[in-house]
């Protein structure tokens, strides 16, 4: 191993990453020149970007997200732009694609899909390269985040299946066939636990749940009797220890759970719900 290699993986040590060669791995390939696989067995210095490797690894050594540092994340094989008003979509958030495809098979049909607190418009746009026939409506309190969700949405040409709205949930005033969102859900305590990677450089609005984590499925029981129909799904991501009282929610304004989906590390994930 050269010592371009050795003083990097040194340094990330010092600074403790836990894996200081994947980060490595991961900042060379995401500056190098070429599309090829860069491995250390064939690492040649010359193949990097050196100044635009540097600024990253600067920028990551202050835990900055190498999702934020390049303005990319990969959600459900697609790469969607990112930055500090938006969540960066995570692997478990896929459940609620997989599930919906399970419900709705035919992807042709004509569905009218709201995704409520769309950030970077991850779960919408997936939806809508998915089901080509359907028209979604994506929510978000913050202009900001809806800017995001935008410019993906162009970068994936599907502006004539897309319509964004900035408002609270409480103004959704329409009926819709589904339901999906992946609302803000750690406690107050979970919260101020986080690590700086995320509390540095993700939005809180987009994170907190407010005292117990549950303040937002209180506000979108509320809703979802209101712009649902008898045979709406509505598909709902829950925190690892939400779902008794999360149904409960629920419960109380006629919504019932109908189907529980676990996630790779076994936690109860994603809600179907439905009126009884």
């Amino acid at each position: 191993m050269n010592n371009f290699l050795k003083n990097h993986l040194k340094i990330l040590e010092k600074n403790n990453f836990s894996y200081p060669e994947i980060e490595l791995r991961t900042l060379l390939n995401k500056t190098s020149k070429s599309k090829k696989e860069i491995i250390f067995s064939n690492f040649e210095i010359k193949k990097i970007k050196l100044g635009l490797f540097n600024i990253a690894f600067e920028r990551r050594l202050k835990k900055e997200p190498i999702a934020k540092i390049f303005n990319e994340k990969e959600f459900w094989n697609y790469n969607f732009f990112v930055n500090n008003d938006v969540l960066d979509p995570r692997p478990e958030t896929e459940f609620i694609i997989e599930t919906f495809e399970k419900y709705f098979l035919d992807k042709k049909q004509k569905l009218n899909i709201i995704d409520l607190g769309t950030g970077s418009g991850c779960i919408a746009i997936s939806l809508a390269k998915e089901y080509i026939n359907s028209k979604i409506t994506a929510i978000d309190i913050s202009e900001n985040a809806l800017e995001v969700a935008k410019r993906n949405t162009k970068t994936f040409n599907l502006g004539n299946q897309m319509k964004f709205i900035c408002c609270d949930w409480a103004d959704i005033d329409k009926v819709y066939d589904v339901i999906v969102s992946n609302p803000p859900y750690l406690s107050i305590s979970e919260y101020n636990h986080i690590s700086k990677e995320i509390k540095n450089y993700e939005p809180k609005i987009a994170i907190s749940g407010g005292k117990d984590g549950l303040s937002c499925y209180r506000d979108l029981a509320k809703i979802f009797p209101k712009i649902t129909h008898l045979n709406s799904l509505c598909f709902i991501e829950i925190g690892h220890n939400q779902k008794k009282d999360s149904i409960k929610i629920f419960e109380e304004f006629g919504m019932y759970c109908v189907d529980i989906i676990v996630d790779y590390q076994n936690y109860e994930r994603i809600l179907v719900l439905k009126k009884n």
